[in-house]
């Protein structure tokens, strides 16, 4: 079918064709379960014509325009890449493949007193979410009980960019699986050494907290982190004086939080926001009767669904 549209109309149709025939081959993975990619069921009926022309351009953003300037090499480059995401997408059982964020901002969004950002002078400020009209938000991972290679694997084949908070006394057992996720471009950043409620702490003994671990995250990984996130979210003035005088820049909170079957929400609409920030945990089968795959199907399925991409927080804050 694909051949015979290309000999007829030429590339771009061709193109159109393999886009729209793949994605609904990738809309036919079955729901997530656990143990990594899924197997898919029967093919659901073909959507109508135009409705699979309408979704073409996302997943080809400028297509036409590269096709006019660079030529059918070009095009099968793109050809290719398509197939690739629609695999991936669908083996990972995905409804459909996620939507690329745009390119890493030249400079950092400057932090205001807006909403879903608070500041205090000479404290690193607190962050819900984070000021940019671009239509991504982030994904960030906690603690670092579960140390699933599947996950990584998961999130290298389709290219999700996330960010990890990690506690020393959950990750000093193999720091090696989270200096591979930082070798994926993860960055690793600070959620203390023992995962203690900070605000109940007097200020030494939250400074040896945070500074210790950006000490030992400087050691294992090789980088020093910029953010710090604190344990169930609760700090005071002292905690932010602490993480300032340890080096820390921002501090990321959270305005939705992930489950392998569900998102908890702050706000009532239940819809994401550009800039919102995603908290889940490095979380298995013994806590949670699911995988890390299950959970990222279905983070990566309800960002999706909103016309959100993810993008890293790191290039953000």
């Amino acid at each position: 079918m694909r051949a015979g549209q290309r000999g007829r109309t030429g590339v771009r149709t061709g193109l159109l064709a393999t886009v729209c025939l793949s994605a609904v081959v990738a809309g036919c993975a079955g729901p997530a379960g656990p143990g990594g990619p899924k197997s898919a069921p029967a093919p659901p009926a073909a959507e109508p014509a135009a409705a699979r022309q309408a979704a073409a351009p996302a997943l080809l953003p400028g297509l036409a325009r590269q096709e006019e300037e660079t030529g059918s090499e070009a095009v099968a480059r793109q050809e290719a890449a398509v197939r690739t995401a629609l695999e991936a997408a669908h083996r990972w059982g995905l409804a459909q493949p996620p939507l690329k964020a745009p390119p890493r901002p030249a400079t950092r969004p400057e932090l205001r007193s807006v909403t879903g950002v608070k500041l205090k002078d000479g404290r690193p400020p607190v962050v819900y979410r984070v000021p940019t009209d671009d239509k991504v938000v982030f994904l960030t991972v906690d603690d670092g009980a579960e140390k699933d290679p599947e996950f990584n694997r998961m999130a290298a084949e389709l290219g999700i960019p996330l960010s990890a908070f990690v506690s020393d006394y959950l990750a000093r057992e193999n720091y090696g699986y989270f200096r591979d996720l930082h070798a994926q471009g993860v960055e690793i950043n600070n959620h203390t050494i023992n995962h203690r409620n900070l605000k109940i702490l007097d200020y030494d003994t939250q400074r040896g907290e945070i500074c210790r671990q950006q000490d030992q995250l400087e050691k294992q990984i090789g980088v020093r982190p910029r953010l710090f996130r604190p344990p169930y979210g609760e700090y005071n003035d002292d905690t932010l004086r602490a993480a300032g005088s340890c080096g820390v820049k921002a501090v990321p909170m959270w305005n939705e939080e992930a489950f392998p079957d569900h998102m908890e929400w702050r706000y009532d609409d239940q819809k994401l926001h550009p800039g919102d920030i995603i908290l889940t945990h490095f979380r298995g089968t013994d806590i949670w009767k699911a995988s890390m795959p299950d959970l990222l199907s279905k983070v990566l399925n309800d960002v999706t669904a909103q016309g959100f991409a993810l993008a890293r927080l790191d290039d953000y804050l």
